[in-house]
């Protein structure tokens, strides 16, 4: 199965939501992690779901709720009577595709718990160390209108997220066309799995070799340093940023079957990327989720026309 039948599949799963199911895969084939912001009932958990059983990945779902434990993600010792001691046993976390549902409902010590995870692929209970499966791939779910009795993530946390994207409501065909099918049969009970473990560790090793040319890494330096100086950017993209995208433009040159990656690759990333780790003037986290979208969009833009594109010794 090639990456654009992976995405035809996923479709047939979430009508119309092709591009949110790219950014997911782009995100599994560069190793990083998303973060999914959007009203509840718009597939989120759907669609992440599809994805791990067509690829044959190890699946688990994490409601957060202000009671949810550090050690209820990342297990705890237990006493095994048969043996008469102590003994690991792991919680969710240890999946291939783990989903965090409302991420923002958990306490930030149970944020922090998956601090370890995200970055290094590995948790430490009570002095050792536990490697997670691979692939490991998180993915957090956010809704952005109700804020009540939620605990906003730090900057910290959302900058470790690969990249950020919004589901969004389905066109009125499109809605229609999703009441239709579900009311005759559901497309994702008929999924199989069609790709191997081993299959996505090589696309993997395959996207890492799509070259990044000097040029084009310039242009991703300056778009994210131009984060730091935008009058509307209270404060602007982090190193890690360039890091993240760099990897991410490589795999989403890979799914598009380039050997190299273009400006306009660079620029379709963009709000995915920046979008989350950017925090505008004027108290953004007090606007409404649709105006910090139009907003963000905006900014971007002006980011987008104020950095030079390159034009040479692309490949």
């Amino acid at each position: 199965m090639t990456p654009a039948s992976l995405l035809d599949k996923l479709e047939e799963v979430v009508i119309g939501k092709r591009q949110q199911a790219l950014w997911l895969l782009v995100a599994l084939v560069a190793g990083g992690h998303v973060l999914i912001e959007d009203v509840p009932g718009v597939a989120k958990t759907r669609l992440v779901k599809a994805l791990a059983q067509i690829l044959q990945l190890s699946f688990s779902r994490i409601q957060a709720t202000p009671d949810l434990l550090p050690s209820d993600i990342t297990g705890g010792m237990v006493y095994e009577p048969s043996t008469q001691s102590l003994q690991f046993r792991p919680g969710p976390i240890f999946h291939q595709m783990v989903l965090v549902d409302e991420i923002n409902r958990a306490t930030p010590r149970s944020q922090s718990a998956l601090l370890e995870s995200m970055e290094e692929s590995q948790v430490s209970v009570d002095g050792t160390t536990y490697p997670l499966p691979e692939p490991f791939m998180l993915v957090a779910t956010a809704n952005p209108v109700e804020m009540a009795g939620t605990f906003p993530l730090p900057e910290a946390q959302k900058d470790r997220f690969l990249l950020s994207f919004a589901m969004g409501y389905p066109t009125l065909e499109e809605e229609q066309q999703m009441a239709y099918q579900l009311s005759h049969a559901d497309p994702a009970n008929d999924l199989v799995h069609e790709i191997s473990v081993d299959e996505v560790l090589r696309w993997r090793q395959e996207a890492d070799s799509v070259q990044v040319s000097r040029p084009i890494n310039d242009y991703i330096v300056g778009l994210v340093r131009a984060t730091r100086s935008h009058p509307q950017i209270l404060l602007g993209a982090s190193p890690r940023a360039v890091v993240q995208w760099i990897r991410a433009l490589k795999a989403y040159a890979w799914i598009k079957g380039q050997t190299f990656c273009t400006p306009d690759d660079v620029q379709a990333l963009m709000p995915v990327i920046l979008g989350h780790r950017l925090i505008i003037q004027g108290g953004p986290r007090q606007n409404v989720f649709d105006e910090r979208q139009r907003v963000l969009r905006e900014i971007l833009k002006e980011i987008q026309d104020s950095v030079v594109v390159p034009v040479e010794s692309l490949s």
